[in-house]
């Protein structure tokens, strides 16, 4: 049976990450989390302090030695050998991220990695125009949304559970401005691709969700 490209796009907190890593385990597919590649780029950054400038962060992007792991239904992120996984999750590489996606130099790095980890087929990859951009031509393509209020919801969940402190109201407007930077970029703006399905997250479980783009896949490879 024909292994297929999935492509789930959405905003931040729609919960693209656990739905794409939760399809690819029972797929048996490959997971590729191509926001932990920005966040891997925007931490090294931070850890040579890099001034922000399009040359600069490209040149790091270049040469960062960038390995993502997924095993067992988790993938480990390093950087010259060195795990970052728990590192790139902070409110202060969260902020930094829009800023680093913007540069087009950084991006065709990325986009070059990213189409060379799917060639194979059998993938689940996740991010904001991967439907659009980095796999027009992925035979799944899922669009997940979900309300703002939701989102900063599950981040501050999140964070909390990390031992972070952070204002719920604060997370809603970082969310908020967090989709105006990714909708009106000029460089591959987050877009829903014309044939892809939409599915609203807002009040519907992670299993739901899973179980309506499994079902997806299993209609096409049947050919219906």
């Amino acid at each position: 049976m024909k292994r297929l490209i999935i492509a789930i796009d959405g905003p931040a907190g729609a919960g693209k990450s656990t739905v794409a890593k939760l399809t690819a385990q029972k797929l048996n597919y490959n997971y590729i989390d191509t926001g932990a590649m920005y966040r891997a780029v925007a931490w090294q950054t931070l850890q040579q302090g890099v001034e922000p400038s399009n040359q600069a962060i490209a040149e790091l992007a270049q040469n960062l030695d960038l390995k993502l792991d997924y095993r067992n239904g988790k993938t480990n992120i390093t950087v010259a050998s060195q795990d970052i996984t728990e590192a790139i999750r902070t409110p202060e590489i969260s902020r930094l991220v829009p800023k680093i996606a913007q540069v087009a130099e950084v991006r065709a790095v990325m986009l070059k990695l990213q189409q060379d980890m799917a060639k194979l087929g059998g993938v689940v990859m996740d991010g904001r125009d991967i439907g659009t951009h980095v796999l027009p031509h992925a035979d799944i393509k899922i669009f997940l949304t979900a309300s703002i209020a939701e989102r900063a919801k599950r981040r501050w969940q999140e964070l909390t559970a990390k031992g972070y402190t952070i204002e719920l109201t604060e997370l809603e407007a970082e969310i908020a401005y967090r989709d105006k930077e990714d909708c009106e970029r000029e460089l591959a703006p987050l877009l829903a691709a014309p044939d892809a399905v939409h599915i609203d997250t807002t009040e519907l479980s992670i299993d739901a969700t899973v179980t309506r783009i499994i079902d997806l896949c299993r209609e096409k490879q049947s050919g219906v």
